[in-house]
């Protein structure tokens, strides 16, 4: 579980990032969490987006997203969400 200092450490660093995974009109399917999974595992932190032609909104992908990842939601602004979660090698340096 991410403390506020946590997510506000994060924000900043997924502030200059682009979306690695953006969710278009086929909406959520096993593939993209496959995809979402590899790179939340490379990258420990994810921006995903949400195209104009997804059938649901942020927050229920948000949701939908960090459930089937086993991730934490640490931002969400308009039809962007970040997704955190700690690799094997801890690269973003967060305690426990």
């Amino acid at each position: 579980m991410l403390n506020n200092q946590d997510k506000k450490y994060l924000r900043g660093q997924a502030q200059e990032m682009s979306a690695l995974v953006q969710i278009g009109k086929s909406g959520l399917s096993m593939n993209l969490y496959e995809s979402l999974d590899l790179a939340l595992e490379a990258h420990e932190l994810v921006k995903v987006s949400l195209l104009k032609t997804a059938p649901l909104d942020a927050r229920e992908a948000a949701i939908e997203c960090a459930a089937n990842t086993h991730s934490e939601v640490v931002h969400l602004v308009g039809r962007t969400f970040v997704l955190y979660r700690r690799s094997k090698e801890n690269k973003m340096g967060l305690k426990k």
